[in-house]
């Protein structure tokens, strides 16, 4: 009887196929797909699209500087960046950088193609990795999950949601970009602080029931 392939092994030949897809034709050469590097993970993070600095053959999710405010927030809740690229599987609505905005200000917003063109790479790995916790991060991946809601109506919550894999629970953030100004807004700030509270719980969660499970 052949032996059940782990879910590592299944991720990292999703990853591989992943990594050789060309499904955009973006006219950009290096416009590659983005992939993670966790492969135990029980916590996803679902991102916009990569920015321009993620772009090329060894890009990484959030290298720029959105990146580093994001990372400033997980050490926040005691996760350092290599404990979080480690524990947490970054994925995005779109994987290739989608190229400049026409306005020259920031980058293009995938279209609704690019979006669905993505989509089942997010839903196999939302079905592989069954997560406990999701991070939408940004509007787009806050629209995804729940549909057009505001920010504001989500950020701060621990809600769980339905998707491909089952039901996690999301703990929505705002991108770190902080091109939309949305935490400019003083109560917005205070809204993010309580998002960090429970993501520091639900991570802290996280662990103790992957290590009783050791």
């Amino acid at each position: 009887m052949p032996v059940p392939e782990t879910a590592a092994a299944t991720l990292d030949r999703h990853c591989t196929a992943l990594a050789a897809c060309r499904r955009c034709a973006l006219a950009d050469p290096l416009a590659l797909p983005i992939v993670s590097s966790a492969r135990e993970a029980r916590v996803m993070l679902v991102g916009q699209a990569p920015g321009q600095v993620e772009t090329g053959p060894r890009g990484r999710p959030f290298s720029g500087r959105a990146g580093r405010t994001l990372f400033r927030w997980f050490e926040r809740v005691e996760l350092s960046e290599a404990e979080a690229r480690s524990r947490i599987y970054f994925a995005a609505v779109t994987r290739c950088y989608p190229g400049p905005h026409a306005s020259g200000r920031g980058d293009r917003v995938p279209t609704p193609r690019e979006r669905a063109n993505c989509r089942p790479w997010l839903d196999a790995e939302l079905r592989i990795i069954r997560p406990s916790v999701l991070i939408p991060v940004g509007r787009l991946a806050v629209d995804l999950l729940f549909g057009t809601v505001a920010l504001a109506d989500v950020v701060g919550q621990a809600i769980p949601v339905e998707h491909a894999g089952g039901t996690s629970l999301a703990i929505a953030l705002p991108h770190p970009s902080g091109a939309s100004g949305w935490l400019n807004v003083p109560v917005h700030r205070v809204l993010l602080d309580a998002a960090l509270d429970r993501l520091r719980d639900e991570l802290t969660s996280v662990a103790g029931r992957r290590g009783r499970a050791a």
